[in-house]
C-alpha cells in the first residue's frame, strides 16, 4: 500500500458513518477520496465484473477488449500494478483472427497465484466461429512460470465422458476457497440437434469444476480434450416451463453464497452454494426472472439412475444425485415482477446470510434487493431516487455495496441502507463507467471508464482509494 493511500482511508468509513438519512437514504456528497488512473495505452482494458484483483491485492487482471460483447475478437490478456502502474502481458493467443479463438472473462482464484479466463477452440474459421458452444476455461499459473492448464475437460463424441463437458463454459469464478470453479454453459451437442430437431432448444445453464480430476477423454482432438478438473451441470431446465411453476428455461448469472458457504435455518452449515437467476413463467406465461439456490454438499462424482452427468445424445447433462435447484424469490404479483436492472451476477454477504440481486421497486426504480438462501421475505437495501446503472459487488467486511450510477461511484451500507457518493468530479471525457470490483481487503475499488480522447475511446482502468 502506497503512501498515497493511508491518508484517504479513514474518510471512507468516517464519511458513510456521519451520513445523513434523507427521505430517500442517499446522501449526494463528494467524499474527495482520490481516483487513480492506472492504464492509458490505446486499446481496451476491459476488466471482469469480479475477481479481477490479485489475493494480495497488488494487481488487476484485465482482458483487451474494448466492447463487452467482443470476445470473440480479443486475443489477449494482462495485468497492471495497481502501486505504480506497470502493465504485464499474461497471455496472447496464436494466429487469432476475425474468427477467434477468442479470449476474456479474466479471473484471479482468492487464495493463489493463478487466474483463469475464457479460450475459444482451436479450430475455428468462418464455419467454426468462437460462439457459446465452443469455449473453454484456461488457467495461467503465474507462480509456474505461466504454466498454461486446461480446467475442463470436453468430449463431444459419444458415448460420452462423466466429468467431461460437451460445450462451451464461460464467466468462471473461484469458491471462497480457490478450489471449485462455477461457470455458464451451452450444450453444442444439442445445438447441433437443434438443427434437425427444433424440439431440443440449447438452453443455458450453470455447473461446477470440482477438485475430483484430471478427466480424460477418449481420443483428444481439437473439440474433444482432457481436463484437469471434475466438471458437472448443477442446474437444470426444460424447453417449456409450466405457468406458475418452479422450473425454468434458463440458468444464469451465478455466483457463489458466502465464502464458506452459509447456515441453514436448523443451524447445519452448508460447505458450497450457488446462487443464479432462473427464468420462469409466470400463471399467464409471462417471462419472470427469479432467484434460485443450488446446494452443492455432496458428492457430485454420483449421477442418479437413468440421469447422466455427461447427458445423452438429445438430452443435456443432468444434474448430480442429490442436487436440486431451489426457488427463494416469488415475485409475480409485485407491480415490478422478476429480477430488472443492468446486467448482475449475483452477490452474497460473505457469511452467506443474504444473497444480493437488483429489482425495481413500487416507482420502477431499480434498487438492490436480497433475499437469505434459505428463502424467506425479500429486504429492499437501497432506497434511492436513482436506478443504479451498474453491476454492484460487495466489500469483504460484508458492510458496503459499491456500484455506479450516471458515470459517478456510489455506496451503500448495508445496515442502515445509507447511501453517499464517493467518485471525485471528473476532469476528462469519460463513458461507460463498470466492472466495479471491491479489493479482497476492501481498501480499493477498481472499475472500468471509457475515457474519451482525440484518437479515440477507450476502456481504461481506474481505481479509487
Amino acid at each position: 500500500m502506497t503512501a498515497m493511500t493511508s491518508s484517504r482511508l479513514y474518510f471512507l468509513g468516517v464519511a458513510l458513518s456521519l451520513a445523513a438519512c434523507g427521505p430517500s437514504k442517499t446522501v449526494e456528497t463528494n467524499m474527495n477520496l482520490k481516483e487513480y488512473q492506472l492504464t492509458s495505452d490505446a486499446k481496451g482494458h476491459y476488466l471482469n465484473q469480479r475477481q479481477a484483483f490479485s489475493p494480495d491485492d497488488q494487481w488487476l487482471v484485465y482482458d483487451n477488449r474494448n466492447e463487452g460483447s467482443h470476445i470473440g475478437l480479443n486475443p489477449s490478456v494482462e495485468m497492471v500494478n495497481i502501486a505504480n502502474g506497470k502493465v504485464k502481458q499474461i497471455y496472447s493467443a496464436p494466429n487469432t483472427n476475425e474468427f477467434g479463438p477468442g479470449v476474456g472473462a479474466i479471473a484471479f482464484n482468492p487464495k493463489r497465484n493463478e487466474i483463469i479466463f475464457i479460450h475459444g477452440l482451436s479450430n475455428y474459421d468462418a464455419n467454426n466461429p468462437y460462439d457459446f458452444t465452443r469455449r473453454t476455461a484456461l488457467a495461467v499459473d503465474l507462480g509456474k512460470n505461466n504454466q498454461l492448464i486446461r480446467k475442463d475437460a470436453r468430449d463431444v463424441v459419444p458415448p460420452f465422458t462423466p466429468g467431461a463437458l460437451r460445450g462451451g463454459t464461460h464467466a468462471h469464478s473461484y469458491s471462497g476457497d480457490g478450489s471449485w470453479i462455477s461457470f455458464t454453459y451451452n450444450d453444442d451437442v444439442i445445438a447441433e440437434l437443434f438443427k434437425t430437431d427444433s424440439s431440443k432448444k440449447d438452453l443455458r445453464n450453470i455447473g461446477v469444476m470440482i477438485d475430483k480430476g484430471p478427466v480424460a477423454v477418449a481420443s483428444e482432438t481439437a473439440e474433444s480434450f482432457d481436463g484437469t478438473m471434475f466438471s458437472v451441470i448443477v442446474s437444470e431446465t426444460t424447453e417449456s416451463p409450466r405457468p406458475g411453476s418452479d422450473e425454468i428455461e434458463k440458468a444464469y448469472e451465478e455466483g457463489w453464497v458466502g465464502t464458506n458457504g452459509y447456515v441453514k435455518a436448523d443451524g447445519i452449515r452448508v460447505s458450497k452454494a450457488l446462487a443464479f437467476l432462473g427464468d420462469t413463467r409466470d400463471a399467464n406465461g409471462q417471462l419472470v426472472a427469479e432467484v434460485f439456490v443450488v446446494d452443492l454438499d455432496t458428492d457430485l462424482t454420483m449421477a442418479d439412475p437413468d440421469r447422466p452427468l455427461e447427458g445423452t445424445t438429445t438430452s443435456r447433462p443432468f444434474p448430480p444425485a442429490g442436487v436440486r435447484q431451489r426457488r427463494l424469490t416469488y415475485t409475480a404479483d409485485r407491480k415490478y415482477p422478476g429480477v430488472q436492472g443492468p446486467r448482475q451476477w449475483l452477490r452474497s454477504l460473505p457469511d452467506g446470510s443474504m444473497v444480493f440481486f437488483p429489482m425495481k421497486d413500487k416507482d420502477g426504480v431499480v434498487q438492490v434487493h436480497a433475499v437469505s438462501p434459505s428463502g424467506g421475505d425479500t429486504r429492499q437495501i437501497t432506497h434511492n431516487g436513482f436506478s443504479l446503472d451498474t453491476s454492484f459487488s460487495v466489500s469483504a467486511d460484508g458492510k458496503y455495496l459499491a456500484y455506479g450510477y450516471n458515470q459517478d461511484v456510489y455506496l451503500t451500507n448495508i445496515q442502515t441502507d445509507e447511501t453517499s457518493k464517493v467518485s471525485p468530479d471528473r476532469s476528462y471525457d469519460s463513458t461507460d463507467l463498470d466492472n466495479i470490483n471491491w479489493s479482497n481487503e476492501g481498501h480499493v475499488l477498481a472499475y472500468n471508464r471509457k475515457l474519451v480522447t482525440a484518437d479515440g475511446a477507450w476502456y481504461q482502468v481506474f481505481i479509487l482509494k
